[in-house]
């Protein structure tokens, strides 16, 4: 299935992504994030909008600018982006809210075919790691990619 996605621009190490979301609400800024953790080879994935003064992520701001399908696809496309340069990483993502992690799931939801046979993926639920199972709700999720 072809899903289409932003344009991302990146520096070089592939740790900090931005694209700019359009639709009826305009042009928005968005960020995309992998952050070193206190766990070696975990990065946290940290994503929203490109706050208009400091440049910082803001993951709190619901765009609703109607295109979250190709949202979800332009963020897997970092995470596979930034795996393929960091082969023996974790990417850990939990929403800053409930509804941001639930969007996090739509997403791994909504390409799981692909993402199964490209990637380790798990749910976390409470301080386990189970492997992830499509519709079941989590508290965050972990994904590394496979090595062929």
């Amino acid at each position: 299935m072809h899903v289409d996605k932003y344009q991302l621009k990146s520096e070089e190490e592939l740790t900090r992504f931005e694209f700019i979301s359009e639709g009826p609400k305009g042009a928005i800024r968005k960020l995309i994030e992998f952050q070193n953790t206190t766990v070696p080879e975990v990065y946290n994935l940290a994503f929203g909008d490109k706050h208009f003064v400091t440049g910082a992520i803001d993951d709190l701001t619901v765009s609703d600018n109607g295109d979250t399908k190709k949202v979800l696809a332009t963020v897997v496309a970092a995470v596979y982006a930034f795996l393929e340069s960091h082969s023996t990483a974790f990417v850990y993502a939990q929403g800053s809210t409930k509804a941001r992690t639930r969007f996090y799931r739509m997403g791994i939801n909504r390409f799981y075919e692909g993402m199964q046979r490209d990637f380790y993926l798990y749910g976390r639920i409470g301080d386990d790691f189970v492997d992830f199972e499509p519709g079941t709700a989590y508290e965050g999720f972990l994904a590394q990619r496979k090595t062929v």
